[in-house]
């Protein structure tokens, strides 16, 4: 049978395109990753069968089973997002809501003065010396 015939497989229409929108190779790598994932959750069913039902389910999937991180999530409805528009050419549909992956709260760390002076009357030597000029130098 003649190869040239065929229309070319998914994930090398995924690749091509990344590549002829110059995305970086990492971002290629982690693309095709996430809509694998996405296409084997689904029982291997082509993507273009699916839509925002589908990737509501899958992202719900990561944050609550899989508990992955809020930046990992939002990589993988990227990757979903560049699939539908780009590869496919057709609308994902209307994802709806669904459970977001929860950012880490940052607390800052910050000393207070009285507390900085009790941490440097523990040091001695040269200990103490650098302790303190690190703390003037930021003072």
């Amino acid at each position: 049978m003649d190869t040239h015939s065929k229309p070319p497989r998914l994930m090398d229409r995924v690749r091509a395109t990344l590549r002829v929108k110059r995305y970086s190779p990492r971002t290629e790598k982690i693309y095709c990753y996430w809509i694998r994932y996405f296409i084997r959750f689904h029982g291997v069913r082509h993507p273009a069968g699916m839509g925002g039902a589908e990737v509501r389910a899958f992202l719900e999937h990561l944050a609550v089973e899989r508990r992955v991180a809020a930046a990992t999530q939002n990589q993988a409805l990227n990757a979903l997002v560049f699939l539908y528009r780009h590869v496919l050419d057709q609308p994902l549909g209307d994802i709806g809501e669904f459970s977001r992956a929860k950012r880490p709260r940052r607390l800052p760390v910050v000393l207070s003065h009285e507390d900085v002076m009790r941490v440097l009357s523990h040091l001695s030597g040269p200990m103490h010396l650098m302790a303190t000029l690190m703390y003037r130098e930021n003072a």
